[in-house]
């Protein structure tokens, strides 16, 4: 499919990491002599080089969030959102003097501009990308890159007509345990890496009070509904799947999902369930997948659930890797044979992959500032970017196809493969 082979797969919290991660191995003591390879995270970047990357913001929620004005080459020239409150965050988050009211205006004025960060709401990215993209502007997208299938095959005909770049900020990627799991895969210290668990929890709270509460993310700032009313969790795979293409580079071929709707009155009838555009009657939603290489996944999201966070574990015939605990399952540590232990997580905010101004905390697992510095550096250097257009199909479409197999008590589906050009 995609040319990727076992042992090679695919390619932070930015302050110091004092959580642990567990081990099981069995008799693997070599593993444990991991030397350099555990703590690397990406290329270099690439210093001396005159380049500068004029970056546009779309977006003042999520889009707030990131660090695109600390790199050296990088400056931020536009940016935009529906909302005047918004519109003043990205303002004076990014410096940038250059504001507009709407991407369709941006898009019609702005000159000085190369990419653009498109984190406007769900639905619209697809369309925001083609927008952009159409314009000449590389791409930087929120997840999940889109909600359909057409909308899959559309993004896959614009990136290979145009040859522009596109990235999804998946955050799993650069989640800390993440990087340290990629880095052992590829010194193959899982042996077979046959299954994986991959999990978004993300619980609604009370739910008559986040419905009667106009400020809840269930609503936009002039009180319409947002995007997130009713949202299908599986429509929103890629914090999960992102364990494992992230991982290993494994694609997803079919799966087989099931939904809950709940059983209580509060639950079937609750407004966001029997009124949003997309007809969508599940809270949650649990998934068995079959990658590309004939192994194993179960992909979970829930929306309805007394946990929260996002968590992996992966599980090899030599080692296995879980991550810390994020409110569901109790303090995991099985050990087998003498060799075994528990791993700090390296460092990685010290990586020479962000310039030294990025070097620091940031937002979901230290994820954004490696994402920022990955997507400009890629420009810099003319080259692809991790979680590419083809990755980042490869961690939607399964929620895509998912979700249609919850509407069918669980039949087993094949999920499309987008699949990179040939030489």
């Amino acid at each position: 499919m995609n040319g990727k082979t076992e042992g090679g797969g695919s390619r932070g919290d930015a302050r110091r990491i004092s959580r642990r991660s567990f081990i099981e191995l069995s008799g693997a003591t070599t593993l444990v002599a991991a030397g350099d390879l555990l703590t690397r995270v990406g290329r270099a970047y690439p210093q001396g080089t005159g380049k500068t990357i004029r970056m546009a913001v779309v977006g003042g929620g999520f889009g707030a969030g990131f660090w695109w004005h600390e790199h050296p080459n990088c400056v931020v020239t536009a940016v935009t959102d529906l909302y005047p409150q918004r519109r003043r965050r990205l303002r004076e988050r990014y410096g940038c003097d250059a504001v507009y009211d709407s991407l369709e205006i941006m898009v019609k004025e702005a000159k000085d501009v190369d990419a653009v960060a498109v984190f406007s709401g769900a639905p619209d990215h697809p369309k925001h990308v083609r927008m952009c993209m159409e314009r000449g502007w590389h791409v930087v997208s929120a997840v999940p890159a889109c909600l359909t299938l057409e909308e899959a095959a559309m993004l896959k005909e614009l990136k290979e007509k145009t040859g522009l770049t596109y990235m999804m900020a998946e955050s799993s990627w650069y989640r800390q345990e993440v990087i340290f799991a990629r880095n052992f895969f590829r010194q193959n210290g899982f042996g077979e890496l046959f299954y994986s668990e991959v999990e978004y929890y993300h619980d609604g709270g009370d739910l008559k009070k986040r419905v009667a509460d106009k400020s809840s993310l269930l609503y936009h700032p002039d009180g319409t509904r947002s995007w997130r009313w009713g949202f299908p969790p599986m429509l929103y795979p890629t914090h999960s799947l992102g364990f494992l293409t992230g991982v290993t580079g494994e694609w997803v071929t079919k799966v087989s999902c099931l939904g809950w709707r709940g059983s209580s009155p509060e639950m079937t009838e609750h407004p966001t369930r029997v009124d949003n555009v997309y007809n969508n009657p599940f809270w949650s939603q649990a998934s068995m997948m079959l990658t590309d290489r004939n192994h194993m996944c179960r992909c979970n999201v829930f929306w309805r659930c007394m946990a929260g966070g996002e968590r992996a574990q992966w599980f090899g015939d030599r080692a296995t890797l879980y991550m810390p605990v994020g409110g569901v399952h109790g303090p995991v540590q099985r050990i087998r044979d003498k060799a075994s232990g528990d791993w700090a997580v390296p460092e990685y905010w010290k990586s020479d992959m962000l310039p030294e101004q990025m070097r620091h905390a940031s937002g979901h697992g230290g994820s954004a500032v490696f994402i920022s510095a990955e997507f400009i550096n890629a420009l810099l250097e003319e080259r692809e970017p991790e979680c590419d257009l083809y990755d980042s199909l490869a961690m939607t479409v399964p929620g895509i196809v998912a979700h249609q197999s919850s509407y069918r008590d669980g039949e087993q589906l094949a999920v499309p493969q987008f699949e990179r050009p040939k030489a």
